[in-house]
C-alpha cells in the first residue's frame, strides 16, 4: 500500500482547464493500475480514467477527448489533464492506486462554474 496525495483542484470557469496531480509517497514503478475516480455530491464515486504500467490508458465516455491521464514513474507521480470543463465534472477527484490491499487518496475538489 502506498499513501497517496491529490493536489490541483479548485474553481474553474466551464471551459477551462486544470492539472490534477498525485503524488505517491513510494515508488509506483510496479504498480499495474492507476486510476482517477470522482464523486459528485449525491451520485456514486465512478471512474474517470485508468493507466497502466505499459502506458495504456482508458476513459468514461463522459470525458474522452477533454481529460488525459498520464504517469511518471520516475517522480511516483500519476497527473489528470482535464480541459474544456463542464459543470457537470464538477466533483470531489480520487487518486487510486491498484496495490493490495489497495490505496485511496483523500481528495481533491474541483467545482466548475461561472
Amino acid at each position: 500500500q502506498v499513501q497517496l496525495v491529490e493536489s490541483g483542484g479548485g474553481l474553474v470557469q466551464p471551459g477551462g482547464s486544470l492539472r490534477l496531480s498525485c503524488a505517491a509517497s513510494g515508488s509506483i514503478f510496479s504498480i499495474y493500475l492507476m486510476a482517477w475516480y470522482r464523486q459528485a455530491p449525491g451520485k456514486q464515486r465512478e471512474l474517470v480514467a485508468h493507466i497502466i504500467s505499459g502506458g495504456s490508458t482508458n476513459y468514461a465516455d463522459s470525458v474522452k477527448g477533454r481529460f488525459a491521464i498520464s504517469r511518471d514513474n520516475a517522480k511516483n507521480t500519476v497527473y489528470l489533464q482535464m480541459n474544456s470543463l463542464k459543470s457537470e465534472d464538477t466533483a470531489v477527484y480520487y487518486c487510486y492506486a491498484a496495490t493490495s490491499p489497495s490505496s485511496w487518496g483523500q481528495g481533491t475538489q474541483v467545482t466548475v462554474s461561472s
